[in-house]
């Protein structure tokens, strides 16, 4: 098959795919014996063709997968079109408590409750449900609390393409 072809079925597939799409799941559709690297390489093509050319939609890195987005350039014409998309107000426990997962995760409810030093069920149901954060699992220790961490969704909110590139914390004060 063609590098052009394949270019071209990766970017259907990333247009077609509400759930952004990692490497491994691009080559096995494509189902070529190809390398991680030049999947890589042909992603970076794309998004550095979609910039050079200034496109009404985007290629955006999540985790190490890809997603197709529009540009956040045409955002004011397209709210014209599909309306305001829902704001996300976030008070002023559910931040903190949000920022702490981001930082310390993974994290159980009762390490956050120590922290914060008060309840977080309620957060952490706001949390979940705004697919912010997620259980990730389970401790295998005494009642085998949940733990939590931070989802794609969060990094999306944040306009970050993985956790790395969270600011750094000065535990100077």
């Amino acid at each position: 098959m063609r590098r052009a072809d394949i270019k071209n079925i990766i970017e259907a597939i990333l247009f077609s795919s509400t759930e952004p799409v990692g490497i491994e799941q691009l080559n096995i559709a494509i189902n070529e014996e190809l390398s991680p690297k030049e999947i890589e390489k042909m992603l970076t093509m794309l998004i550095d063709e979609y910039k050079d050319n200034n496109r009404g939609i985007q290629i955006i890195k999540v985790n190490d997968k890809y997603q197709m987005c529009s540009n956040e350039e045409f955002s004011d014409y397209i709210k014209n079109v599909v309306g305001n998309p829902k704001k996300r107000y976030l008070s002023q426990a559910t931040l903190e408590t949000l920022i702490i997962i981001a930082y310390k995760q993974p994290i159980t409810k009762n390490e956050l409750e120590n922290i914060r030093g008060v309840k977080c069920d309620k957060v952490l149901k706001t949390l979940t449900d705004s697919e912010l954060i997620y259980e990730a699992g389970r401790l295998n220790k005494t009642g085998k609390p949940i733990i939590y961490r931070t989802t794609d969704e969060f990094l999306k909110l944040l306009q970050i393409d993985s956790l790395e590139k969270l600011p750094s914390i000065s535990t100077q004060v």
